[in-house]
């Protein structure tokens, strides 16, 4: 018989600060080539949207999560994010667990998104741009770490609503949430959210909305204006606001510092109070495979539903 992690278990199993610790401790392994992540594989179904099969290997255990990614859902009352996550034992191939890949999605998001505004950021001001289910992720992890957070959205009825659920803020308008010395931007990404010149000295923003083909949230000239840093360059390169850069050939991986390597000591982070930094996240299995190992840490004192071996 295997547990079944609803998208409530998962939450109730990993809050937002272990999920940041979890997060954390994944990217330095794979940094250190403890853990392994072979590519993410998209399966389009475009322009409604796409599927996604990501695998990981770590900590004796093997991940596939199988996931979507349909951005007009929420106006037809569906999610953006469905899917499931599969765990097994490395040593033998038993699975272990199934979760539901939506909750999975979001605390590793949202724990990506302040890990990385935390480490390359300067402390200051924070601001989620985009009250989705992600958003809301982000949001939720900031104020856990303790950090008073603004939301701006769109939709006003929306990023009140989250502000309410949350007990954080509304932004008084645009200009004072882009204003944020911490910046999270969690946006479907079809459309350019910071153009050249958006950002200013000391800013950093953690780009979570584009992370697949066509999308982005910022301009190729801010981008490379910025000290730039990335989840994983070979998905990003291809998948992520990176991808644009390098097809102009304004950007090349000598240009990019990856996320883990700056939390394993193996490179510099911020190197000054005024310098611009940009974080392009493009969604890890390594991240998936952290979430659901503590989500395990955690099993026996759910009363969670199982499901047998088929």
């Amino acid at each position: 018989m295997i547990p079944l992690f609803g998208a409530g278990d998962v939450e109730s199993a990993v809050s937002p600060e272990r999920a940041v610790e979890a997060v954390r401790d994944a990217f330095i392994a794979y940094a250190r080539g403890e853990w392994s992540m072979p590519p993410k594989v998209y399966v389009p179904a475009y322009p409604a949207g796409d599927f996604r099969a990501m695998p990981a290997l770590g900590a004796g255990h093997a991940l596939l999560k199988w996931v979507t990614s349909y951005p007009g859902n929420p106006a037809r009352g569906l999610p953006t994010v469905t899917g499931v996550v599969l765990l097994s034992d490395a040593s033998d191939g038993r699975l272990v667990a199934l979760l539901d890949a939506g909750a999975v999605t979001a605390l590793r998001t949202g724990a990506a998104a302040v890990l990385a505004a935390e480490t390359l950021g300067r402390p200051g001001s924070a601001a989620v741009i985009g009250a989705g289910v992600n958003g809301r992720a982000a949001a939720r992890t900031f104020l856990a770490r303790g950090q008073d957070v603004l939301i701006w959205d769109v939709s006003e009825e929306r990023a009140a609503a989250a502000a309410d659920e949350l007990g954080a803020r509304v932004a008084a308008g645009r200009e004072e949430a882009f204003a944020a010395d911490l910046l999270v931007t969690v946006t479907p990404g079809h459309e350019v959210l910071l153009d050249r010149g958006s950002l200013q000295p000391g800013q950093h923003v953690s780009l979570m909305g584009a992370d697949g083909p066509g999308k982005a949230e910022i301009a190729v000239a801010e981008l490379v204006r910025s000290r730039v840093f990335c989840d994983d360059w070979e998905q990003a390169s291809h998948n992520g606001e990176l991808a644009h850069a390098v097809e102009a050939g304004t950007l090349g991986p000598e240009d990019v510092t990856e996320l883990g390597a700056v939390l394993a000591g193996k490179a510099p982070g911020r190197k000054s109070d005024e310098e611009v930094t940009v974080f392009d996240s493009t969604g890890l299995a390594i991240q998936d495979l952290a979430i659901a190992l503590a989500a395990m840490e955690r099993a026996n004192a759910l009363d969670l539903p199982v499901v047998p071996l088929p």
